[in-house]
């Protein structure tokens, strides 16, 4: 008998999946409105508001950083022809396979006063001791914003460029005539209609700036973030730590409110150009050479350098680098991640499709309670994932109590916790990227195979699953990537005497000994590189 799934099906499987992924963030919520007079009271009262201060400090020097990073970026590779725009148009992104903490450690290591760097100024200028001359200390709040920030500029760089490529170049030309030039231009006619894009790559870069934990607890910067990791180990109070995790989702809330409502009466029109259209300037001499090394100088810096130090590391610590323990971290770091993107793909295709099936406003309900747990942060999904499972073991161990079996810590205290953890943190991913790979596919084709006597399944099998490959594909990539970089919640849910690739480097980095670890460091970089690869090529296909 040949299993076929009805329409009830589909609905029951999506639903089930927007509440399974949205119930942590359901949980902590509730938590965090529980009473918890001592342990939060205190911290309300002493350091609670510079955690705060620090956190808003941190996420408006990123986005700004960003800003004054990618935009002239962008619309430099998207509107200007300059020697190697071609290649900038890609590397620029480079970066954001680079973990921060990576890029932190290494500009540490060389600006410290016993690094290269104050070494040879020393020797060149005869300086004898740190009284003799001023040097600045990147192990602050805004060393801290600059290394995120160059790893994350990226993500504003790319959207900033694909909106350019898609406004019409007549409503340039047409500023040209009306006397304006190019730097106005700029500002009058580019900037205001990528506002959108523009907002919406700010809000991705607060969000992944909010959630780094590790560059902030390297530089010993104290942000909410590293707040919900002391309160949770520190005063083993899980209440203080949701109500800490709350005010973080509150922040990141209002902010997007904010600029929402400032937007609430602007609307944009236009018609879209193709995206390859011709370069709007062509910079020669002094201009073609400044655009040249403001590229080359971003790139240098936030790619180039920390590869070169990382590969300096493997090479000369390779024998205590390339052990066994490498090789089991690998592996238990790559499988880890192969089962959430393998889970995060079925689901979200199952949600999508079951959209596409009914198309409705309630449907598109189950894929936004899923994605959710985007927004939440590494340190706060722990909380919120453990909040649930540590609730249902509390109850079955009750249940079991008087007889001689106990299921004990089943899911909080195994590898669930943290393959639960990350697909409620990055199904969002995938369900974005599977839903616009299904919006490509015409309704039509749906039709003709259900003319043809198929079901659902049968059409979602032989019709669109082999349209959606390429999509599938990248969803599965940039999940598994984002896999093998995430850290705090690897840190906070690992089992015992369980290590990823993260976890395991950042490790020898707190103990400042990267080199032992620069191999496994590389290799995160170098996975790190393949989706950039493919969402290159992705581009390059549909030019």
């Amino acid at each position: 008998m040949q299993f076929k799934l009805s329409l009830s099906s589909w609905q029951l499987i999506a639903c089930a999946t927007g509440f399974g992924l949205s119930l942590p963030l359901c949980f902590l919520i509730f938590e965090s409105l529980q009473s918890d007079p001592e342990v939060f009271a205190h911290l309300w009262d002493t350091v609670l508001w510079d955690y705060i201060g620090n956190t808003l400090i941190l996420i408006l020097g990123v986005a700004l950083l960003s800003c004054l990073i990618a935009l002239p970026l962008g619309w430099l590779v998207a509107n200007c022809e300059f020697p190697g725009r071609k290649h900038f148009e890609w590397a620029l992104m480079l970066p954001l396979a680079m973990p921060t903490y990576l890029i932190a450690y290494v500009y540490t290591d060389l600006f410290d006063y016993a690094g290269p760097v104050q070494i040879a100024l020393r020797d060149f200028f005869g300086w004898q001791s740190p009284d003799d001359y001023w040097f600045f200390d990147i192990r602050t709040l805004g060393g801290a914003i600059v290394m995120i920030a160059l790893v994350l500029y990226p993500y504003l760089f790319l959207i900033f460029k694909t909106a350019l490529k898609e406004q019409s170049p007549k409503l340039v030309h047409a500023a040209h005539i009306m006397g304006q030039s190019p730097i106005q231009s700029f500002f009058k006619v580019s900037l205001p209609l990528a506002r959108g894009a523009i907002a919406a790559a700010i809000a991705l870069i607060s969000m992944e700036a909010m959630a780094d934990f590790a560059t902030v607890s390297y530089f010993a910067v104290s942000t909410l973030t590293t707040a919900v990791y002391d309160t949770w180990f520190g005063y083993y109070s899980l209440t203080a730590a949701a109500k800490i995790s709350g005010i973080m989702l509150l922040i990141l809330f209002v902010a997007i409110m904010v600029e929402r409502y400032s937007r609430r009466n602007q609307a944009v029109f236009e018609r879209q150009s193709q995206i390859t259209h011709e370069p709007l300037y062509y910079l020669t001499k002094r201009k073609a050479l400044a655009a040249t090394l403001f590229a080359s100088s971003i790139l240098l810096i936030a790619f180039a350098i920390p590869v070169f130090v990382l590969l300096g590391y493997a090479i000369d610590y390779f024998t205590q680098a390339w052990n066994s323990a490498f090789f089991e971290y690998a592996w238990q770091s790559l499988k880890v991640s192969a089962i959430v993107s393998f889970a995060t793909i079925v689901l979200s295709i199952f949600v999508v499709y079951f959209q596409r099936l009914t198309p409705s406003a309630w449907s598109l309900w189950p894929g936004r309670m899923a994605s959710t747990g985007y927004a939440l942060p590494g340190t706060v999904l722990a909380i919120a994932v453990l909040l649930p499972l540590t609730f249902i073991e509390g109850k079955l161990n009750v249940w079991f109590d008087s007889s001689s079996w106990q299921p004990g810590l089943f899911l909080s205290g195994t590898l669930f916790a943290i393959i639960f953890a990350y697909i409620v943190r990055f199904y969002a991913i995938a369900h974005g990227t599977i839903e616009a790979s299904f919006s490509r596919i015409s309704p039509n084709l749906d039709m003709a195979s259900q003319s043809m006597g198929r079901s659902p399944r049968q059409t979602l099998t032989s019709v669109h699953i082999p349209i959606l490959r390429r999509g599938i594909l990248t969803a599965a990539l940039l999940v598994f990537i984002e896999c093998m970089k995430e850290l705090p919640a690897a840190l906070l849910l690992r089992p015992f005497n369980f290590e990823t690739l993260a976890t395991h480097v950042f490790q020898y980095v707190s103990d400042e000994q990267l080199e032992l670890a620069s191999v496994a460091a590389l290799f995160i970089v170098i996975v790190g590189l393949i989706p950039l690869y493919f969402i290159n090529r992705s581009m390059e296909y549909k030019h």
